[in-house]
């Protein structure tokens, strides 16, 4: 009785400033956010033998989400993520891009996506996209037709974030299974269980509960621009990720650089070592100019650093750089440098683009 004494004693003071009282979301569906969807097939829209579901099917088989926000969809594609291409993202970096741009644009962006490449895909759209409304990646684990399937909750939750005004401005985001991660941070390291993605560095950034999205950091202030203009990419070079194990040898490397290969990724040992043989192959490619990038195999961790940042300026002429990945997987070290080498990037720009997402 108390809390509502104080709810009308609120009231009359509004009324007697000549004022209206203050109205939420939820009480004025003039203001629901709109939300678009791009779908682009995967597990949550497959369904075994049958058709896979389109973004509008998927969107019209939850109940409640015309609740959440004003939701518009688009089909992209409508294939498993291992068919995924570069050519693929580059086209929908751009799509998004295009939609900011519009007078009525989105608050925020969903992409339905298959979980195999979705960390791969999260990464690409964060270096490309930029500006304020977040871009969120979300999918299943379980078929759209299984029991338990995951898909559902997932994409409600999703839409849940983009229409939250505090997830603007954090980039490309991955949701799963009620985490929210950072698309820099976050890699997908089980094959089948509901909690299938990771941040081992850092955890997840947040997580969606019943009563609201909770990030463990502030709401950014200022919102980021793209690092790679992808206006500016056409076609994409050829780079490889090369892994090391006890025995490898120097075919893998001779055949990747002989076949075109401008840049390699090293998946190495330890903080990134590699056997004799390799390492002799690897010198040989960056004397024909190939950019030599060394990651990590262990799932985490940091990559050592083989070059002096500032020799890179120096560099002969036709001589390819050896460089540190930090602490980024093989697979988003190897979107990075092929994304460089797409827009024209010398070693030591890429070096520096490397640490800006340190």
């Amino acid at each position: 009785m108390k809390n509502r004494n104080v709810f009308f004693a609120a009231l009359l003071a509004w009324a007697a400033a000549g004022c209206a009282p203050p109205v939420t979301l939820a009480q004025s569906p003039a203001t629901k956010p709109r939300v678009h969807v791009i779908a682009t097939g995967g597990t949550i829209s497959n369904m075994g033998n049958d058709p896979r579901r389109t973004g509008a099917e998927l969107v019209a088989g939850i109940p409640g989400l015309a609740d959440v926000a004003d939701v518009t969809t688009e089909q992209f594609a409508n294939v498993a993520s291992a068919a995924v291409t570069q050519e693929m993202l580059r086209d929908l970096a751009r799509r998004i891009r295009a939609l900011e741009q519009e007078s009525n644009a989105p608050a925020g962006i969903i992409v339905t996506h298959g979980t195999d490449t979705m960390e791969e895909t999260a990464f690409f759209l964060d270096l490309t996209v930029g500006g304020c409304a977040p871009v969120i990646l979300t999918g299943a684990m379980r078929q759209a037709n299984w029991v338990g399937a995951d898909g559902p909750a997932n994409l409600m939750n999703s839409v849940k974030l983009a229409a939250s005004p505090d997830a603007r401005g954090r980039g490309a985001l991955l949701l799963m299974n009620d985490e929210i991660f950072l698309a820099r941070e976050v890699t997908k390291s089980n094959t089948t269980r509901l909690n299938a993605f990771s941040a081992p560095e850092a955890g997840p950034a947040g997580v969606t509960d019943p009563d609201g999205i909770y990030f463990r950091s502030p709401t950014p202030t200022k919102c980021p621009d793209a690092l790679i203009d992808i206006n500016r990419v056409d076609a994409f070079p050829r780079v490889d990720i090369v892994y090391s194990n006890i025995g490898a040898d120097s075919v893998m490397v001779d055949a990747l650089v002989a076949a075109g290969a401008r840049g390699l990724v090293v998946a190495g040992v330890g903080r990134g070592g590699t056997t004799p043989s390799q390492g002799r192959a690897l010198q040989r490619a960056r004397d024909k100019g190939v950019i030599v990038i060394t990651s990590n195999r262990t799932g985490s961790g940091r990559a050592g650093r083989p070059t002096n940042p500032s020799s890179l300026e120096n560099l002969p002429e036709g001589r390819g750089a050896n460089l540190s990945a930090g602490d980024l997987n093989p697979q988003k070290a190897r979107l990075l440098l092929s994304l460089a080498l797409a827009s024209g990037l010398k070693p030591a720009a890429i070096a520096t683009l490397i640490s800006s997402v340190q």
